[in-house]
């Protein structure tokens, strides 16, 4: 994006949090094509038999910012890294509630192909609740580290763009990384 078209951009997103509503529905498509890399990174975790897409993420997700009040975005990036931390919920949401689901009810026939499936599946979305509830308690641990795994990692923001939304430098954003992945490693680990 061009340095007028993020400096446009940033204009809408004050404009929206503001209260000017009509703003995001002229932000929402400026970023559709950025909003749809976030859901994709957030979405390659998500295999046959899901019934989300990238872009119903990236529409829950902008339903979800439609109805959001008080929040404060500063620029592009950090508007990234709100709707990227918007999208992780809702498919955080989607994996507690079939994790926490009866399987199998009333079921005859079972395919093997499809039980594997379902398992594989499962393991994902454990996996997923085991990175939230680590990644919560590294937010508890260190807010910044944590905030730094969510826009590279679920985000797919790049350093440069999570330094300029942290207002930290790159080496920092480099260093926070490296720390936090390895934390969350051995935290999913045990």
């Amino acid at each position: 994006m061009s340095e007028p078209d993020q400096a446009e951009t940033t204009r809408l997103l004050r404009n929206w949090v503001e209260g000017d509503r009509a703003a995001l529905d002229v932000l929402a498509p400026r970023v559709y094509k950025e909003l749809r890399r976030v859901a994709g990174n957030l979405m390659q975790a998500e295999q046959g038999g899901r019934t989300l897409t990238a872009t119903a993420l990236v529409h829950e997700a902008y339903l979800k910012l439609v109805d959001a009040s008080g929040i404060q975005v500063e620029h592009r990036a950090h508007f990234l890294s709100l709707a990227a931390k918007i999208m992780r919920q809702i498919l955080l949401d989607k994996a507690r509630r079939r994790h926490a689901a009866k399987r199998g009810e009333g079921a005859i026939r079972v395919d093997l192909d499809a039980v594997a499936e379902a398992v594989a599946g499962e393991t994902r979305d454990r996996a997923l609740i085991a990175l939230d509830d680590a990644l919560e308690e590294l937010a508890r641990v260190d807010e910044r580290r944590a905030r730094v795994v969510e826009m590279r990692y679920f985000g797919g923001l790049s350093v440069e763009e999570t330094a300029a939304a942290l207002r930290v430098s790159a080496d920092t954003v480099m260093r926070d990384w490296k720390i936090a992945r390895a934390w969350l490693t051995a935290r999913i680990g045990h």
